[in-house]
């Protein structure tokens, strides 16, 4: 079981987040972060948000320090990438 994080670089609600995910599935994606306490609600389309004080424990539980774009790069890669619906324009 392989998971990855990217540096806390996104920032929300007045923190920093990083992003995990897994090369493999969802549900190894899940049952990592579960082993963590991490909330559900924490998922987001493909990945949780991970707030920057968690970050060292995170990595100190196995998950494997990427890049940003490693990290979509490893979703794409593994099927699993889950893009957010962009709306159209309107047409004048």
């Amino acid at each position: 079981m392989t998971v990855y994080i990217d540096p806390p670089a996104w920032p929300g609600h007045g923190r920093l987040w990083s992003h995990l995910v897994s090369d493999a599935s969802y549900g190894e994606l899940h049952a990592f972060a579960d082993g963590l306490g991490v909330p559900r609600r924490a998922f987001e389309r493909d990945h949780y948000d991970i707030p920057s004080d968690r970050y060292a424990d995170v990595v100190r539980a196995g998950a494997v320090e990427v890049s940003s774009r490693e990290v979509v790069r490893l979703l794409y890669a593994a099927g699993l990438r889950r893009p957010k619906h962009r709306r159209s324009r309107p047409q004048p």
